[in-house]
């Protein structure tokens, strides 16, 4: 038996997923009267998920903000960094909705138990703003309020850097629980094969391999997503306001791409990317070394691409129409939520809930869509990892032409020019 988990844990955990899936396809399939016993595995894992998801916003956004408390981040270099790196995230955010509603991946999807959701009667804008702010915060995490919580982290990551001194031991401690919840969520990533199996299995039993479908036009909208930011929004940056050539550039950060793309992992790149942008753009230290590790922590466009692409995939999912009040919701909480994804394992599936629960879809709903995408989101995750490893070396490009600190080009080594 020893041997067996050793083995089993030395498979991949993508690896692992993609076999679970397979198995249960083939189980709905050809024992579909099965998956009924096996089916509260998948209910499991989908309460796990639930469980995560609100101290995951809470202390990833918190912990996000402290971590900007460094001296040499709060000058003008971290002001641009983090105004630039706000803009482009709200840009990938409105991609991916557009994208979304273009494609219309979710219509039809199978969520097993998921049904259309009706929302009631929608919020004024007055109470939608005046509820940002929660009256009694303990209530408001124990309601899954996200709204309500992702302002309060907010304002909780600012009074900790206002204390200084004697909000460091807090700073840490945000620091470390954040560690703690990275170990919770391996542990349940590593129950997801068996979640997957009990939940592709009664999809498939009750649907057919037409659930599929869904997933591939995901995909697809992921991909378009991802060329989009880049030419609409990284391309331009790069052309007219770093005033670099765009081949050239694309030419010379293709390494930190590639890892990227192997990894899955903004914060895996961030060597390359920081060699990059010192050898071969040039860029002056102070620079580098200021921008980069900010953009490994908040410069996310592909996981706010994909918050916006998901977050319209799962209202049409679940049968809800979304009018412009809700689209603007899903910008804002989009924005947000993807500004403080932890660097963990499909992080942003789990800050789905943050903008799904502001428009009224239910966490039940949201767990089973996560549930859905969860078996391909490996993939899925490798392409938009590319979008942020270029909007962090891009943004760096900006920061550095505004601040004087790029090299000029005639005093580059031939050798050294991409």
């Amino acid at each position: 038996m020893t041997g067996f988990l050793r083995g089993w844990f030395a498979v991949p955990l993508w690896q692992r997923v993609l076999g679970a899936m397979v198995v249960g396809v083939l189980l709905g399939l050809l024992w579909p009267a099965a998956t009924g016993a096996i089916a509260f595995i998948g209910e499991l894992f989908v309460r796990l998920i639930r469980m995560l998801v609100v101290p995951i916003v809470f202390i990833s956004i918190a912990s996000g903000v402290t971590a900007l408390a460094d001296p040499r981040k709060l000058g003008s270099v971290g002001a641009r960094t983090v105004g630039l790196f706000a803009a482009t995230t709200f840009c990938a955010v409105s991609i991916g909705m557009i994208v979304g509603l273009l494609l219309e991946p979710g219509q039809g999807a199978a969520l097993g138990s998921a049904v259309p959701h009706a929302l009631g009667e929608p919020k004024s804008l007055h109470d939608q703003l005046v509820g940002i702010v929660p009256v009694n915060i303990v209530e408001a995490l124990v309601a899954g309020d996200m709204l309500a919580i992702i302002f309060f982290s907010i304002l909780f990551g600012f009074g900790v850097i206002l204390a200084g001194e004697q909000g460091q031991p807090m700073a840490n401690l945000l620091q470390s629980a954040g560690q703690v919840l990275f170990q919770l969520v391996r542990i349940v990533m590593e129950i997801t094969p068996f979640g997957v199996l009990a939940l592709i299995a009664k999809a498939v039993a009750d649907n057919g391999v037409a659930v599929f479908a869904n997933i591939g036009w995901l995909a697809v909208g992921v991909v378009a997503g991802v060329i989009l930011q880049i030419l609409l929004v990284h391309v331009p940056l790069i052309a007219f306001v770093a005033r670099r050539p765009v081949l050239r550039f694309y030419r010379t950060i293709i390494d930190a791409l590639a890892v990227a793309f192997s990894t899955a992992s903004s914060a895996a790149t961030l060597p390359v990317a920081l060699r990059i942008a010192l050898e071969e753009l040039r860029i002056a230290p102070g620079v580098a070394k200021t921008v980069l590790p900010i953009g490994a922590s908040i410069g996310k466009d592909g996981t706010a691409m994909y918050v916006g692409l998901l977050s319209i995939f799962a209202l049409q999912a679940v049968g809800v129409e979304p009018d412009l009040p809700m689209l603007a919701i899903v910008l804002l909480t989009g924005a947000l939520a993807a500004f403080g994804t932890a660097p963990i394992p499909s992080a942003s599936l789990f800050m789905l809930a943050a903008v799904l629960s502001a428009v009224g879809v239910s966490p039940e709903q949201t767990a089973l869509v996560v549930g859905f995408v969860l078996p391909f989101d490996r993939l899925l995750d490798m392409t938009r990892t590319v979008a942020s490893a270029s909007a962090n070396l891009t943004v760096t490009s900006v920061v550095a032409r505004w601040e004087n600190a790029v090299e000029p080009e005639d005093k580059i080594e031939p050798e050294k020019k991409a």
